[in-house]
């Protein structure tokens, strides 16, 4: 074997076991929190840890649903504020943007998912939450503290935007120039190929984008604990309070740990979003995983 042979194999061994030692730290940090949340789910049936509202450690109440429906609100909220304006930016940079205008834009918002999730936290308390409680609420005739639902979904959704917006947009420049050339051979405008040819070829793309940024705004956790009111009752409006379960985590563990099952409890909590966001990641990468391939055959 010639060194060059020898280099690949080594470096292919390098790769494939770093990936394996990846996938089982994962494996590892879920059969963990399973080990940790066997005392709780001893006790109390997944029946009314999930669908109970009463949350009294004290009295060894642990009903998580309060905290499921403010995490569920919170997220959508966010992905519904999020998807329209970052399909469109996406559509833009793919299709519209000048090369020039291009290179200025992708690299900001590039740096915007770099930024700390407690920054967009505390632009959400000094900025947000006081638009929420001066303007939007007694423009819906609703008084308010700001530390509401829909001030979480604001921050959660310029938090995830970028997201959407890099993955939309190289699934959208993904589809073949061909596609586009026949389309507006037949006459189609320049919007009407991006509507009706290159949107759709790419739904799928777009589909996984959005999935993955869902997975981003279900587990955040700094930025909704600082904006969303930390109120353990289930909202029923975007006024009302919410209390996340990354809040509830953050807030909670490493307190009061002399409570019995109070530990267990809030790893079954982490284990919950543990595999949700697990879930949501592994059906976004198939769906790019089959894009790839589509393409690749094409």
């Amino acid at each position: 074997m010639t060194t060059r042979v020898v280099k690949e194999f080594a470096a292919s061994k390098f790769m494939f076991s770093a990936t394996i030692l990846v996938s089982a730290v994962v494996l590892a940090i879920a059969c963990g929190l399973f080990y940790k949340s066997i005392p709780i789910l001893r006790t109390q049936s997944l029946y009314s840890l999930f669908f109970s509202s009463s949350w009294h450690p004290s009295k060894g109440e642990f009903g998580f649903y309060p905290f499921i429906m403010g995490t569920i609100w919170v997220t959508v909220v966010a992905m519904a504020l999020a998807t329209p304006p970052s399909l469109l930016m996406s559509v833009y940079l793919a299709e519209y943007a000048p090369s020039k205008v291009r290179i200025i834009l992708k690299p900001m918002i590039d740096l915007l998912a770099g930024i700390p999730s407690v920054v967009f936290g505390l632009w959400g308390v000094l900025l947000v939450v006081p638009l929420v409680s001066d303007y939007l609420a007694p423009w819906a005739g609703v008084t308010t503290t700001g530390y509401t639902v829909l001030a979480a979904g604001i921050v959660l959704a310029i938090m995830v935007s970028p997201i959407v917006i890099s993955i939309s947009d190289e699934v959208i420049r993904a589809v073949p120039h061909a596609v586009r050339e026949a389309s507006m051979a037949l006459g189609a405008t320049k919007w009407q190929t991006v509507k009706h040819v290159v949107l759709r070829s790419s739904l799928s793309g777009i589909i996984a984008a959005i999935t993955l940024g869902f997975g981003r705004a279900f587990g955040e956790t700094m930025a909704v604990l600082m904006v969303a009111g930390n109120v353990p009752e289930s909202p029923s409006s975007l006024f009302d309070p919410a209390y996340p379960i990354p809040a509830l985590i953050a807030n909670n563990y490493g307190e009061m740990m002399s409570i019995p099952l109070y530990d267990s409890a809030l790893l079954l909590a982490a284990l919950i979003l543990l595999l949700t966001v697990a879930v949501f990641s592994f059906l976004a990468a198939m769906i790019l995983a089959r894009i790839r391939k589509r393409y690749s055959v094409g």
